[in-house]
């Protein structure tokens, strides 16, 4: 009757190359690259795919493509989306 489901959430940085996820929140104090990030399309309820971790983090957010610093991929938090 009921379907098997799951909420898990993660760090950008915890997550394998082809994992999909919705951005929850940045833990991000510095507010000029909070605000880079924001305007990048990073924020919460965006929909993210990680396509490389190494040498840096590249995420795919809508039509774009972003590189990231480890530092910066540990502080954002998305919800997996295992479809």
């Amino acid at each position: 009757m009921f379907s098997k489901f799951s909420i898990t959430g993660s760090s950008l940085a915890l997550l394998k190359v082809g994992n999909r996820g919705i951005v929850k929140f940045c833990n991000i104090k510095d507010e000029k690259i909070l605000k880079e990030l924001i305007s990048m399309g990073v924020i919460p309820g965006a929909s993210i795919t990680l396509e490389q971790r190494f040498p840096r983090f590249v995420i795919k957010v809508g039509e774009n493509r972003l590189m990231l610093q480890k530092e910066i991929a540990r502080r954002i938090y998305v919800r997996i989306d295992d479809q």
